[in-house]
């Protein structure tokens, strides 16, 4: 007998070719007529475009979005909202930009509409994870989703292939700690596995020929299943990993949980029998770590933590701050373990 608890959300998706132009549309539905863009410095362009489509409606646009979604930015955005009486935010981009909207909505109570360009999910999730003096912090509030995601396949059709792998990989990785989450139900599981499967025959055709319309679609409903299955499970080990790197060695956000990854599915494999074997069917190989660890090299993606900046020495430090106060996760976190799976993936080793 199956005995889970069902968390579902209410998040209302747009997903298609050309769908930007709902954006307006989308505003109105919300109730709201005074809306502030947010994007990072190298999406200028593409909000430029949007505040167009969008006319008196747009009221500001905020460029300054950056990874881990630092408290200094956050503040300064917020205030800026403030000035031009924004009524709702719109955030154009990855993780970065859409952590921007969750930060300011927390802050503020504004509804927040996303217009993704990569395969981050977090425009899918209920959790923030915010940046300060070095050390992030990740919560889970349901007053952080966001009411609208708009998917427009056509704004992915330029995204750099090797960015557009590791996003991908980092999208796989929500999916796979959604295999064997602590609160992990039915839906969830099959969700996860059909992102699993959209997203490794889809990134290799992404890889090679970065304009297939038809593989960018796969790729980014992939992204889409993966990261409603982060917004409605729990998150383990891998993404405590992820969080310390990124937060004390400013890390790079995909790249990392990319390398991670494969370390950390051998560190769960004699735990989580069912998941590892949902992982190993996706790939079509016989181990789910090995499989990953091949998968992200034969797509020429980053599998050591050197190569992305950390320093040897930061493993030790790195192996403390995992342990303490770390995530649940179906195999005991052990430090000298988790030392041993943090020199692997400096390395390069195989898992």
């Amino acid at each position: 007998m199956k005995t889970f608890v069902h968390r579902g959300q209410i998040t209302k998706v747009v997903f298609g070719s050309g769908t930007r132009s709902r954006i307006p549309e989308e505003v109105d539905a919300l109730g709201c007529g005074r809306v502030l863009i947010l994007c990072t410095p190298g999406q200028v362009d593409q909000a430029s475009k949007i505040r167009e489509l969008l006319g008196a409606a747009a009221v500001g646009t905020f460029t300054e979005a950056a990874p881990h979604t630092p408290v200094e930015v956050t503040e300064k955005a917020v205030a800026y909202a403030e000035s031009v009486e924004a009524d709702c935010v719109l955030a154009i981009g990855g993780g970065s930009t859409i952590g921007l909207g969750k930060a300011i909505a927390v802050r503020t109570g504004l509804p927040q509409l996303a217009l993704p360009t990569t395969y981050a999910g977090s425009e899918m999730t209920p959790i923030l994870g915010e940046t300060e003096g070095h050390k992030k912090t990740t919560r889970r509030l349901p007053e952080v989703l966001v009411r609208t995601v708009v998917y427009d396949v056509d704004l992915t059709l330029t995204f750099p292939a090797a960015i557009s792998v590791v996003s991908g990989i980092n999208a796989m990785a929500h999916a796979v700690e959604a295999l064997y989450a602590q609160d992990r139900d039915p839906v969830a599981f099959l969700m996860a596995g059909e992102a699993l499967d959209s997203l490794t025959r889809s990134l290799p055709v992404v890889a090679w020929r970065p304009d297939d319309a038809e593989a960018r679609a796969d790729a980014l409903y992939g992204a889409w299943l993966a990261g409603t299955c982060l917004g409605t499970v729990g998150m383990a080990l891998h993404h405590k990993v992820c969080h310390v790197l990124g937060g004390t060695f400013g890390l790079p956000h995909a790249e990392t949980h990319t390398v991670v990854l494969p370390h950390v599915v051998a560190y769960n494999r004699s735990a989580a029998p069912e998941a590892m074997a949902r992982i190993a069917w996706a790939l079509a190989w016989d181990d789910a770590a090995s499989g990953l660890f091949d998968f992200a090299g034969r797509l020429g993606a980053p599998r050591a933590l050197r190569d992305l900046g950390m320093p040897e020495s930061g493993i030790e430090q790195a192996a403390d701050l995992i342990v303490r106060d770390g995530y649940w996760n179906p195999r005991p976190v052990e430090r000298d373990a988790v030392r041993a799976l943090l020199t692997r993936a400096w390395a390069g080793e195989t898992p």
